[in-house]
Parts: C-alpha cells; structure tokens; sequence
C-alpha cells in the first residue's frame, strides 16, 4: 500500500468580487469545503495546488495563477482517515494557496471526491465550512487579495 503524505494544500478559489467556491464532499454529505489535497512524491506545493484544482474542478490554470500565501496549518487526521497514512501518523500539515478567477463557473467535479459545488460570498463560504483551517483561510481573503 502507498501512504499519503501528511503534508496537503488548501486552495481557496475566488473571484475579484470575493465569491468563493466550495465542494460537497463525497464521503460525508453536508461538509463543505474549498480544493484540498496530499502533496505527491517529488512534487512540489504550487504543482500540488494545480493538479488538485484541475483534477477535483476541472480548471486548468496557468502555474503562475496561484498564490502561495506563505500560511500553514496542522491539525489532527481524523481517525476515520489515518488509514491512508503511515502507521503513527496523526497530524497534517497543509500550505494555503489561492487561485482568483474573473468570475464564478461551472467545475466538473470528481464524483468520488465531491457531490456537489456552490459559489458563495465570502463570509457565508466561511461559515459553510466544515474545517476551522478553511473557514480561517477564506476569512483572511480580503486582506490576503489587497496585498
């Protein structure tokens, strides 16, 4: 078996208008999320941050579209998913990127992945969220855009 890295990307996609896009997850119906995933072996984080969008919404943006925002989180694997990991690992530690587009769109999701999508002002976005460290990443959106 190949473990997952506990090492991941949050990727808040937005609009100038601060529209944020979230995903139904699969598995657990009624928690809400922006683009997540486990970095791949030699991979690096922004190339993370790319395959995960195009692989779980079907955009395919440039490299140089996305926004490291030099912010990490770590926080506890849920029990229910540390089967995916190395015996012992219990803790991930996940890099927050952005990727604004001009406005919202259709996403063609990964019906494994995700039942359902929704564009959302941000602070309605945040409040949707299941995880603390994405509602924390959608609300610093304005201040992080500005910069």
């Amino acid at each position: 078996m190949t473990y997952k890295r506990p090492v991941s990307v949050l990727v808040v996609i937005h609009t100038p208008a601060l529209e944020v896009l979230l995903l139904e997850r699969a598995s657990h119906a009624g928690y809400w999320q922006s683009v997540t995933g486990s970095q791949e072996a030699d991979e690096t984080l922004p190339g993370t941050a790319r395959r995960e969008v195009a692989e779980e919404t079907g955009i395919a943006a440039p490299p140089e579209a996305f926004r490291d925002w030099g912010v990490t989180n770590t926080f506890e694997i849920f029990a229910e998913w540390r089967f995916r990991y190395a015996p012992g690992v219990t803790h991930n530690t996940e890099h927050v990127f952005s990727l604004e587009l001009p406005q919202p769109r259709a996403v063609r999701l990964a019906p494994d992945e995700h039942l359902a999508y929704v564009w959302l002002p941000w602070r309605e976005a945040a409040a949707k969220c299941f995880s603390w460290s994405n509602r924390d990443a959608i609300l610093m959106l304005p201040e992080k855009r500005a910069r």
